[in-house]
């Protein structure tokens, strides 16, 4: 048995840890780890004179969208930056991590004990061509205990870019004039928090 004060300092920790990974990732320069704010935010790295690679690097509660106009914006900025008036987009990938954690629940615990197996709670599923089946969490290796399984999601996405002046090519959908772009995703760039 867990004695109160110990739950109730596992409950704070469990709760400072969710308040600090609760914000997507702000418009900002690239944070390897949370160390005093939020993981990820821009990079780029110079290839030539008029040409870049551009990194938006998103949290797990950053989506894809976000991170990909977070990409064109930063693009945007490199461009105009560097005294340019519009970029190529040469090449670009998004890349997607997922991963699964199951861990089992510290606190989950029937208080009727494992005399009780058939009083466990039960639910039932389906699998087409298997038909209905039974599942008990307090009976198999894996389902021993009660288990908490979270999903995580994660986007990086990443540009080549090669910087242009004067009059922007027609005809070429890969071509983007850099203040455009700045005025038309400002409105929905988040910055982050100041302390």
């Amino acid at each position: 048995m867990i004695s109160r004060p110990l739950k109730s300092l596992a409950l704070t920790l469990a709760i400072a840890t969710a308040t600090a990974c609760t914000t997507a990732t702000p418009y900002q320069p690239y944070r390897p780890e949370m160390a005093g704010g939020v993981h990820g935010g821009y990079s780029e790295q110079r290839l030539a004179l008029d040409r870049y690679i551009v990194r938006f690097h998103g949290n797990e509660l950053t989506s894809r969208d976000r991170v990909e106009g977070y990409l064109l914006y930063r693009a945007a900025e490199v461009t105009t930056q560097n005294g340019y008036d519009w970029f190529t987009v040469v090449d670009r990938r998004t890349e997607h991590d997922v991963r699964t954690y199951a861990r089992p629940d510290p606190f989950y615990r029937p208080w009727y004990g494992p005399d009780y197996g058939y009083w466990l709670p039960s639910w039932r599923y389906y699998r087409p061509g298997f038909g209905w089946h039974d599942w008990y969490p307090g009976y198999g290796p894996f389902w021993a205990d009660s288990m908490d399984v979270t999903t995580v999601e994660s986007f990086e996405a990443q540009a080549e870019i090669a910087l242009g002046r004067g009059a922007i090519p027609a005809g070429n959908t890969r071509v983007f004039d850099a203040r455009k772009v700045m005025a038309d995703l400002g409105p929905t760039i988040v910055l982050p928090k100041r302390p």
